[in-house]
């Protein structure tokens, strides 16, 4: 467990847990921790990943970059995803039962079973007496983790003996603590109206385990010896105990100082309080007491800190009380005994040389908990996994037959998307992966391009924003006001080429505007594209083309994931859909289950627009015409071998005439993996899974030539596949159509925990 300096080769490090501004010890620790390091290390990039446990998520500041939903077990995936994508050299998770999904937290498993970098997992409980389930997430979080650090000696004597860890896995790191100065406690009295008194002090969520009313009723015998006591009981109820109980708690507390006739010395602060706030009721103080009721507690953050400030404690004993305030740096009294409460008060407040004496040692012994000491001390034990990562598999955890895990995804790269934008939207063409000037803009592939910087924000890539910008800028500009429609084709020198663009560009723009509106949290680009969405929104109904019109429902329908409520848009979602199962009742037969008498591009569209407003409406009969037409589409474009053969361009298939087979575009590719991702949410049958991989796997070469159309040296992706050979151009289309299919499927493939196999 003994730490040693080493030189740092840590430069990015992203903490996992709670995060300031959620009100709990955990998120207030990864914040002072993650801006601990920080500060002392300012070449090292910090970044924040927090729980959230409510949907709404916090205002955090810049530093949190991805934010995990408490019980999406995807969520934890797709945070996994965004950390390998993202250059993080180790993670410090932040463990705590309580503060993850699944039964006993086991959906961080998912998360740190995913990870390739490696992992400092500090443990903020462990259980003496787990049970089978706390037990099994635990020693697998440290078969995970390449080191694991305690803040108390029983903590990691618990972690050998109990879990089996082995000791040169452990490192013990104090609980972090502010720096500041050893003061007069009447320094800061006058700034609460308690100046000439002496300060009894609790802090910290309130809950029923924290034993206040046991100093409430120790305070009448307080009084009678020293009448000029005040208690002053810091801190907001704890807000899942408001959710679930409201102010139960507190209200017995103050029903309490009434019925032992003590209100008048009993102040209650009902709030979180900042840090510079929490340090001058500190300072305040002249006692604090914890009278915690449970023995076991292997930490705590409050205790810490007053021990740090060099306060006269008296605290109950639970585990981390004995260890940090023995050699007299703090008294201890047992668990719900007011009476020996208020002996112990009224020792030290006749003893003023005993209490200040306790207050000396207490604040030299947290000289080593300060938190640049910390920091110091966590980053060698960053350094140190980094330099010892060992890649082992543990037994039982990881391995997995073919079928329960799919292939690993590529990763994402940018560098080609990059080279097509340029200041003014994404390029049309390029010649091999050069941008071609010659043939400009088109609203299409900005609208995709934007659609694609939506996804990217969702994974947390910090690129997003900067992106979808400029492809919404675009948008706007390239919306004419006078007709209400989208122009298409701009050229190099910026002028447009036509006053009205196609139809499907129509589409296609109302489409990504209503994925931006859907997904992104950032208020600039939602207010723009809010604007540009109601205007465009009554032209769609004047268009012919069935693509155009599933283009613009699947927009729609992304738009009222957080618009429900907009009659307009759910009037236009009636209209267009119903127009697509008009078609597709018309065309159906049993051989020929299809929207119009010809197969041409963008093909699964259709089906995938019908399959949301089926559910969005709701319509079972759009469900079930959506499903059966996705189905016919798929068992079509599957060869004899297993492989994906999207419909050719070159002729396109015409009812009861050849199907072309050539040349395949990324675009069905693309279109038929959204749609098998739409229609495995509505059905959760696995088989629209596999036809999504299916689909996919045909931009990495399982395909009719064996040869990959995704070319991972550039992140771009070649423009089709001719009958002897891929298109080596990389256009716009293509790349857009490989980053969406890649996208989605990070954001929606879920791979089965083994926890649902070892953890019935």
């Amino acid at each position: 467990m003994e730490l040693k300096s080493t030189a740092s080769t840590v430069n990015r490090i992203a903490f996992i847990g709670n995060y300031l501004p959620r009100q709990c010890g955990i998120a207030t620790f990864t914040t002072d921790l993650c801006e601990a390091i920080a500060a002392e290390y300012s070449g090292t990039t910090c970044i924040a990943l927090p729980v959230n446990d409510i949907e709404a998520g916090y205002a955090y500041p810049s530093r949190v970059r991805f934010e995990v939903a408490e019980k999406d077990l995807d969520s934890y995936r797709r945070a996994a995803d965004f950390l390998n994508i993202n250059n993080v050299d180790v993670v410090s998770l932040q463990h705590e039962y309580g503060i993850f999904g699944g039964r006993a937290g086991s959906h961080i498993l998912m998360l740190l079973r995913e990870l390739r970098m490696p992992i400092v997992t500090t443990l903020h409980t462990i259980l003496r007496d787990p049970d089978p389930d706390q037990k099994r997430v635990l020693q697998e979080v440290a078969a995970l983790s390449d080191r694991l650090v305690v803040m108390s000696k029983r903590g990691a004597e618990f972690l050998q003996e109990i879990y089996g860890v082995l000791p040169e896995k452990i490192d013990l790191i104090p609980h972090g603590i502010p720096d500041v100065p050893f003061e007069d406690p009447s320094f800061h009295k006058d700034l609460f109206g308690v100046e000439g008194k002496i300060v009894l002090l609790s802090f910290g969520l309130l809950s029923a385990n924290k034993g206040i009313e046991n100093v409430i009723a120790a305070l009448p015998a307080i009084l009678a010896r020293h009448p000029n006591v005040v208690y002053i009981i810091l801190g907001a109820t704890h807000p899942h105990v408001v959710r679930n109980e409201g102010e139960t708690y507190r209200l017995s507390l103050q029903w309490l100082a009434q019925e032992k006739g003590v209100e008048g010395q009993v102040i209650f602060y009902n709030r979180f309080v900042s840090l510079e706030e929490l340090v001058q009721f500190i300072s305040a103080a002249d006692i604090y007491v914890t009278p915690y009721l449970d023995v076991a507690q292997i930490s705590s953050g409050t205790l810490a800190y007053t021990l740090g400030a060099g306060k006269a404690v008296i605290s109950t004993p639970y585990w981390y009380a004995e260890e940090m305030l023995a050699e007299e740096r703090g008294a201890l009294v047992p668990f719900r005994d007011p009476a020996a409460l208020a002996a112990q008060v009224i020792d030290l407040l006749d003893n003023e040389t005993k209490r200040h004496t306790m207050r000396k040692r207490a604040y030299l012994f947290g000289r080593e908990m300060i938190w640049p000491q910390v920091a110091s001390r966590y980053m060698e034990s960053f350094n140190r996994a980094r330099s010892e990562r060992r890649h082992f598999t543990p037994p039982g955890f990881i391995v997995k037959p073919l079928d329960k895990r799919p292939g690993e995804l590529p990763p994402l790269k940018l560098d080609h998307l990059r080279h097509m934008t340029d200041e003014t939207g994404m390029l049309q063409h390029a010649i091999f992966t050069v941008p071609k000037y010659l043939e400009g803009y088109t609203t299409d592939d900005n609208a995709r391009a934007l659609m694609v910087s939506a996804l990217l924000e969702a994974l947390g890539n910090e690129e997003a924003l900067k992106l979808s910008i400029r492809y919404l800028a675009f948008i706007w500009y390239a919306f004419n006001t006078e007709t209400g429609r989208f122009r298409n084709t701009m050229d190099y020198q910026r002028n447009w080429l036509e006053t009205a663009g196609s139809d499907d560009s129509h589409g296609r723009a109302l489409w990504a505007l209503g994925t931006v509106l859907g997904h992104s949290n950032t208020p600039a680009l939602q207010s723009m594209a809010g604007q540009v969405f109601e205007l465009a929104l009554p032209a769609i109904l004047n268009t012919t083309s069935p693509r155009a019109w599933a283009f613009a429902l699947i927009g729609i329908h992304e738009y009222q994931l957080r618009f429900s409520g907009d009659r307009r848009a759910s009037q236009v979602r009636e209209e267009l859909s119903g127009r697509l199962m008009a078609l597709y009742q018309n065309h159906r037969s049993d051989k020929w289950r299809w929207y119009e008498d010809r197969l041409t591009y963008c093909n699964a569209a259709l089906p995938h627009a019908l399959l949301m407003c089926g559910q969005s409406i709701p319509n079972t009969t759009m469900t079930e015409a959506g499903l059966e037409s996705l189905s016919w589409l798929a068992d079509l474009q599957r060869a004899d071998t297993g492989h994906f053969v999207p419909i050719g361009s070159n002729g396109f298939y015409q009812k009861d005439g050849e199907r072309a087979r050539f040349d395949q575009q990324p675009i069905e590719a693309q279109a038929m993996v959204s749609a098998c991702l739409e229609a495995y949410r509505i059905t959760n049958e696995k088989r629209w899974r596999k036809e999504a991989r299916r689909a996919f796997e045909w931009f990495l070469g399982r395909n009719d030539l064996n040869q990959p159309i995704y070319d991972p040296t550039t992140g771009g992706c070649r423009d089709g596949l001719h009958p002897d050979r891929p298109n080596e151009n990389q256009g716009a289309e293509s790349t857009l159509a490989f980053l969406q299919a890649l996208l989605e499927l990070r954001l929606a493939e879920n791979i089965l925990l083994t926890m649902e196999t070892r953890i019935p």
